[in-house]
């Protein structure tokens, strides 16, 4: 399913630290991630690499995914990490080998990719083992922040749709405005 992806000319936007680590910490992705120096990372929808960055200063590696070139651009400009890889592709379309990848996230970004296809991509890239990591706004919160709330998805839906991919979650939390899942492959 999916909806419209975050207007590119705001991107500005996507770079305030107060108002991004409100809904997730730096520290609450990496405890989610749970990744070492030698994997190889996706942040699926990595828009202009805010949260990226935090995760490749402790991963090997980290494809920044994200359908719109003009994000790519805004984080060239603000500087990109030497182990971090700008991949300009759809989810639903992941360019890498089967089983490249240790470890996927998504912060505030499943809604706008949702699909059987795009999780079966994440399924095929992961290795055995591998952890997908899926903050986003949630179908249950006020809609203050974030887009409208007929474009989210309750976190037992997205659950639901990791479970069907052949994922299995570890971990689930609902907030006020976001939820957090954990699921990784057999």
């Amino acid at each position: 399913m999916g909806h419209h992806t975050f207007d590119a000319s705001r991107a500005d936007k996507l770079e305030k630290a107060g108002r991004r680590y409100r809904f997730v910490s730096a520290e609450e992705l990496l405890w989610a991630l749970d990744v070492s120096p030698d994997d190889a990372v996706a942040d699926l929808g990595s828009g202009t690499g805010f949260f990226t960055d935090d995760v490749a200063l402790h991963a090997g590696g980290v494809h920044a995914v994200d359908v719109q070139e003009e994000m790519h651009e805004y984080y060239r400009e603000k500087g990109v990490p030497e182990n971090v890889d700008l991949v300009t592709s759809d989810v639903s379309d992941l360019p890498f080998d089967d089983d490249a990848l240790d470890a996927a996230f998504s912060t505030m970004t499943y809604h706008e990719f949702a699909s059987d296809d795009a999780l079966a991509a994440v399924r095929r890239v992961l290795t055995p083992g591998g952890r997908l990591v899926v903050v986003d706004w949630a179908a249950t919160g006020a809609g203050e922040n974030g887009p409208p709330v007929d474009e989210r998805y309750g976190a037992d839906e997205a659950a639901a749709a990791l479970r069907e991919a052949g994922f299995t979650v570890e971990h689930e939390a609902v907030r006020p405005e976001t939820f957090l899942l954990i699921a990784t492959l057999e």
